[in-house]
């Protein structure tokens, strides 16, 4: 199987997040796990899956990873499975009930990376997920590189059913 793991991260949480996702697919043929302003476009070529992930910025994916996703030819990723997720805030550690509000109302990144990929083509393994981070800037919540791994693990293995 041949897979790549995108991201883009500002403070470093995302990266390490797909780094773990990255390790979970591991033990498969060939497995990369690259940022997306450092992507070759020979690293798209003949994929099984891809795996795209982004903080979450103002309710949306990063400016870069929208970038990376708007410029993809329409039916370029049919054939490829696609799996997405972001870092984000629990909503329950927001203490502005307006904030609350605006995140049940607008939601994270991974559901819009997870539909731009289905519209380029792309199936989709796995429900989009969400990593969580303790603040604007991290760390990370305990666990969860723990739980990012392991749903490599789970995504290694849906492609190979």
């Amino acid at each position: 199987m041949t897979a790549l793991v995108i991201y883009d991260s500002f403070f470093g949480n995302t990266e390490r997040i797909a780094q773990a996702i990255g390790e979970g697919l591991g033990g498969q043929d060939e497995i990369r796990v690259s940022r997306v302003d450092g992507l070759k476009p020979e690293q798209m070529a003949n994929l099984a899956l891809l795996v795209v992930g982004s903080p979450t910025r103002a309710f949306r994916p990063s400016p870069k990873i929208s970038a990376f996703l708007r410029v993809l030819p329409t039916g370029s990723l049919k054939g490829v499975k696609v799996a997405a997720f972001d870092t984000r805030i629990d909503v329950a550690d927001i203490k502005s009930r307006l904030l609350r509000l605006l995140v049940h109302r607008c939601g994270y990144a991974a559901k819009p990376i997870a539909t731009k990929l289905a519209r380029k083509g792309g199936e989709p393994v796995a429900a989009p997920e969400g990593f969580q981070v303790a603040g604007t800037k991290g760390p990370l919540k305990e666990g969860e590189l723990d739980r990012a791994t392991n749903w490599g693990k789970q995504l290694a293995a849906e492609v190979m059913r």
